[in-house]
């Protein structure tokens, strides 16, 4: 027979454990929980020979428990501690980020449980006695490196959009203060690239020059950054987006942002179908 002895002081802790291991329905086992003098301790006694069997499981019930009731504390600590320097409204954006980020990406997570699960396999192999805040906290360095990368990949995404957010707050404010200097430009959008056409529908020229430019930013459209700084630089009245191939990526939604009730979506009118049969034409 072999014994393991789980020690917390967590209520819920304690009852999630003991319910995941009812229910495991592990041949041979047998669970008691009691509670002394500094610990409330869940007792396994397990008297089959398939260990490798049961150390799987346990190890499986004890990384779920790690998962579920730490690893938020965890990214808390790490956020708390590297960037103390951030408010709290910003801490919690990047928590939020982090779990976002571990809820989609299947390779982090899967990268957090196993790099648990092992050191819990290997632990409690050898190991009669468990006090589960001493173990998360010292035994599972590979695990707080991985949250540590997590939460720098937010940090740097939280604030990639906090700038983007910034740079989108100053042209609204310059698009509200600027008069009109033309009444419509029509704007054709289709690959990624822009074409800009005024009210008689000739092709405007765009604005390559970086000493007229009226925004400087890291954030970048590639090409779409000269027909941005032109529209700028021209102040529309009316901007009428023609969407050639209805793709709508950021740069669109930037504009529409920048823009707000001045804009106008089409994907249907006289220039779109004259463009998507140019395209057709060329393709032929």
């Amino acid at each position: 027979m072999i014994s393991i002895c789980i020690k917390n002081n967590n209520n819920q802790i304690i009852s999630y454990l003991s319910d995941r291991l009812f229910l495991s329905n592990i041949n041979s086992m047998y669970i008691s929980t009691h509670e002394f003098k500094h610990y409330k301790n869940i007792i396994i006694h397990y008297k089959s020979e398939r260990l490798d069997f049961f150390y799987d499981k346990i190890s499986s019930i004890i990384t779920d428990t790690i998962i579920k009731y730490y690893e938020n504390k965890l990214l808390n600590r790490i956020l708390n501690y590297n960037y103390f320097y951030f408010t709290s409204a910003e801490k919690r954006k990047i928590l939020d980020m982090s779990l976002e980020f571990i809820a989609n990406d299947d390779i982090s997570r899967e990268d957090n449980y196993f790099s648990i699960y092992y050191s819990v396999l290997d632990y409690v192999s050898s190991n009669k006695s468990l006090v589960l805040d001493g173990f998360v906290n010292f035994r599972l360095q590979n695990y707080m490196k991985n949250l540590d990368y997590i939460i720098d990949i937010s940090v740097n995404k939280f604030l990639i959009e906090k700038e983007y957010n910034e740079f989108i707050s100053i042209l609204k404010l310059y698009i509200s203060m600027t008069p009109f200097n033309s009444s419509i430009i029509h704007l054709v959008y289709h690959n990624n690239e822009s074409i800009l056409l005024d009210r008689d529908m000739n092709v405007i020229q765009t604005e390559d020059n970086i000493f007229k430019a009226k925004y400087l930013s890291d954030i970048s459209f590639s090409s779409n950054d000269y027909a941005l700084n032109t529209l700028l630089n021209l102040t529309p009245k009316k901007l009428i987006i023609h969407l050639v191939d209805e793709h709508n990526d950021e740069f669109i939604n930037t504009l529409k942002l920048i823009f707000e009730n001045r804009y106008e979506i089409c994907s249907d009118c006289t220039i779109c179908n004259l463009y998507k049969k140019n395209l057709i034409t060329t393709k032929k």
